[in-house]
């Protein structure tokens, strides 16, 4: 059993999905970022910025992680996050049993279609998703991270391969960490060159 699991990958590649598929699974628990609470400004009157809301929504995410965690929760779940926290994920989770699982598509097709059939009306941006994904796909791999390319696979298929990896994947929990440069990552505060 796992602390925690991760989930990362550019939008409309199916994190959510996975991560409603390890739910089910493991019977346990799921944070996404789309639970912090609404929020306007901190004082009533100062203007929200993108890097602030992004950095709220990420203190929660923390806090509800560790909650559970000291709770005594085990192989929570979390996902729907801003890509660029993925290389924070080794510093604030350090000695703790994690594995994060990247999700890549090698076919830019079978991504377009899953985005263009979504319920919510998909994400239109079909251009910046393949970006999203293009970059994903180029970074090597960061501490306790694996891959799972989803091209040509079904959900369950999906599923199968990151239970997999979760149960026969030991996390290295002591590490040397050198966070990767921004630019490796994609952001939906700083855009990072991909529009």
């Amino acid at each position: 059993m796992k602390d925690f699991i991760f989930i990362t990958g550019a939008s409309g590649i199916g994190k959510s999905t996975l991560a409603n598929g390890l739910l089910a699974h493991y019977k346990t628990t799921c944070i996404e970022q789309n639970m912090v609470p609404e929020f306007i400004s901190r004082d009533g009157s100062e203007p929200m910025t993108g890097e602030l809301e992004e950095l709220t929504c990420w203190e929660n995410l923390v806090a509800m992680l560790m909650c559970f965690h000291r709770l005594g929760y085990k192989n929570i779940i979390a996902s729907d996050f801003d890509d660029l926290r993925t290389a924070d994920i080794p510093i604030v989770f350090k000695g703790t049993d994690f594995i994060t699982i990247k999700l890549v598509c090698s076919d830019p097709e079978q991504i377009r279609e899953q985005m263009r059939d979504r319920p919510d009306n998909g994400l239109i941006d079909f251009e910046l998703q393949r970006k999203m994904n293009e970059k994903n796909m180029g970074r090597a791999p960061l501490v306790n991270e694996k891959e799972i390319d989803v091209a040509g696979k079904s959900i369950g298929d999906v599923l199968g391969e990151a239970i997999e990896i979760i149960e026969t994947t030991p996390a290295r929990l002591d590490y040397e960490y050198i966070k990767p440069p921004k630019e490796m990552f994609y952001s939906w505060v700083f855009a990072n060159g991909l529009r």
